[in-house]
């Protein structure tokens, strides 16, 4: 698995053979076959292997102890250090260069990878709100919320080589947590949903 992400992240998905991910993997073709089916069954096993290791970082379990504040700064830093990783960014590049003539495999890779970990993370808000930490109705788009503005347009800078200093990662991701926790905070008032 580690072979094949490695392959479809520096490589791009149709530059990606089996052959080659088998004989660098040390196993037989047919044992990827066997195992993955084709080649897209690998991406998207291969996507979801990756984004497992962001997940991670929103289960109950490896949460770091705390107040809501550092959980909710630590999950930003730990999506922020995913996301700015070079091999992700070129992985990202590869891929929606790849849709325009296959859209099939930018629907796998957000199955695969940004809806799962938006619901992961949707799930996690929702034991927050469940222990009385925050106030959300609809966990989902707090989810999106407070993806969004912890990217904010380092997202657009670092999908076009920009480089984004560290420290305003850090001061967005701040920003994000305080915006967040000012809209929903137990005491927080909040609009209703249309």
């Amino acid at each position: 698995m580690e072979t094949a992400a490695q392959h479809f992240f520096y490589n791009g998905y149709a530059a990606t053979s089996i052959e080659q991910v088998a004989a660098d993997a040390g196993v037989s073709k047919v044992t990827i076959y066997n195992q993955f089916g084709d080649k897209r069954a690998l991406f998207t096993a291969a996507v979801e292997c990756e984004c497992e290791k962001m997940r991670g970082h929103f289960s109950l379990e490896a949460m770091p102890a705390g107040s809501i504040r550092d959980r909710l700064t630590a999950i930003g830093e730990a999506m922020s250090a995913f996301l700015f990783r070079p091999e992700m960014i070129q992985f990202e590049r590869r891929i929606a260069a790849e849709t325009e003539t296959e859209p099939a495999l930018g629907e796998a890779f957000l199955e695969a990878g940004p809806r799962r970990m938006k619901q992961a993370f949707a799930a996690w808000l929702g034991h927050a709100v469940a222990a009385g930490e925050l106030a959300i109705a609809d966990p989902q788009l707090a989810a999106e919320q407070f993806v969004s503005m912890c990217k904010g347009m380092g997202d657009l800078e670092r999908r076009f080589g920009a480089t984004v200093p560290p420290e305003a990662r850090r001061l967005r991701i701040s920003g994000a947590v305080e915006v967040f926790l000012a809209a929903y905070a137990p005491s927080a008032p909040r609009a209703e949903h249309r």
